[in-house]
């Protein structure tokens, strides 16, 4: 058994600073001492998934070559699938993941670890991240690290410490008051236009790029027809176009911010995409700076698919934005809004935190539209040398 402090010392320096997650009581001496050194970062997400794109954002703008770890029970591997195998892997972006042994082969255990404790190790090997058991023994803390860092550094992808039940000591956690803010109240500028006269993603992406500027912004586009159609229009730099990990944009851009106040980062999302990570919007809430904006583009469908509706027309996204803590909401049918958004002139606007727009557009996308054809690994090298990130 080792002290929290031994490993998080260790690997603070190797410049480990950024912690995220979701609890697992085998994790708990961590995120405790963590909690409590101001000098390190810790970000309670919704899920796992959601915990591993916010790594990689703040991976993606590191200057001094911070990085960061995700810690998570095993059973939230199956959250995290999505992200570590179309984001952190397909982009190259690394972390350190911690995942507990959670119905390890031999170890009594919960009926539902009875699965995924003896698959835990294939999970990881069939993802391609290497493994190797936590270490138990203070004098195998910086050789695991270095094992672990020499993976991540030559091949830009994660690496798994796989921690077994009573690797580190309790460390306990001194009280502390959760700072609660209150809700903003969401404002419509809905003209309930018809569906010809509402705005094509087209008309609002010209304005996300007229109020973007190169020197001092970075907009993130969700996947599918975002990111295309944003690259059809004005290939930039400052720019990045997911592919797969469908919902993640949002807590990849909220690490890119944390990571990098002196810039304005904008992320572009879909319908599909927030519904299918709702809870990150709590997330963006809590602890979204003022320099993030997010722009939801909801045309009632799964456009790159086919069209297929979404539930979006019974959902009020910017009342969730409002409950969950953004600074601002706004919501509407005329594209004038992306200039109200982007150009920060909403009324809450003096609010400290993120901004919210949910902008209504029409469905159909232009015949003829290209895939990117600069690769994930060169849009994000791109983009870390356009931001000066290391």
């Amino acid at each position: 058994m080792i002290e929290a402090a031994q490993f998080v010392e260790a690997a603070r320096r190797r410049r480990f600073a950024w912690y995220a997650g979701v609890p697992c009581s085998f994790l708990t001496p961590f995120i405790n001492y963590v909690l409590q050194d101001p000098s390190l970062r810790y970000f309670s997400a919704a899920n796992e998934g959601d915990a591993v794109a916010l790594i990689a954002g703040a991976t993606l703008g590191a200057r001094d070559g911070t990085r960061g770890v995700t810690m998570m029970q095993n059973s939230g591997l199956g959250n995290a699938v999505s992200p570590l195998t179309s984001l952190t892997w397909t982009f190259r972006l690394p972390q350190l993941l911690i995942v507990t042994w959670r119905g390890e082969p031999g170890v009594a255990d919960e009926p539902q670890h009875a699965l995924m404790g003896p698959i835990t190790p294939a999970l990881l090997e069939t993802m391609e991240i290497p493994w190797e058991p936590f270490p138990r023994e203070a004098e195998a803390i910086e050789p695991a690290l270095e094992r672990a860092v020499a993976h991540m550094d030559k091949t830009g992808r994660p690496y798994a410490l796989v921690m077994q039940k009573g690797s580190v000591a309790p460390y306990p956690l001194a009280d502390a008051a959760t700072p609660r803010l209150a809700a903003c109240a969401p404002r419509s500028y809905r003209h309930d236009a018809t569906d010809d006269g509402l705005p094509s993603r087209r008309d609002a992406l010209k304005r996300v790029i007229a109020h973007t500027p190169l020197e001092s912004t970075v907009v993130l586009a969700s996947t599918g027809f975002c990111g295309r159609e944003l690259y059809a229009l004005d290939d930039r730099p400052n720019q990045l176009y997911m592919v797969g990990s469908m919902g993640c944009v949002m807590t990849l851009a909220l690490g890119l911010a944390l990571a990098r106040p002196d810039l304005h980062v904008v992320a572009l999302d879909g319908d599909g995409a927030a519904l299918m990570r709702l809870g990150a919007f709590s997330t963006l809430g809590a602890y979204g700076p003022a320099n993030l904006t997010h722009l939801l583009l909801d045309n009632g469908a799964h456009d790159s698919t086919g069209g297929q509706a979404t539930v979006s027309p019974h959902v009020s996204f910017a009342g969730v934005a409002a409950a969950c803590g953004y600074a601002s909401a706004i919501e509407g049918d005329d594209v004038s809004l992306v200039d109200l958004l982007l150009a920060k002139k909403t009324p809450d606007a003096t609010r400290s935190g993120p901004r919210f727009g949910h902008l209504t557009i029409r469905r159909g996308t232009p015949d003829g539209l290209p895939r990117p054809t600069i690769t994930p690994t060169d849009v994000k090298a791109r983009l870390m040398r356009h931001i000066g990130a290391a």
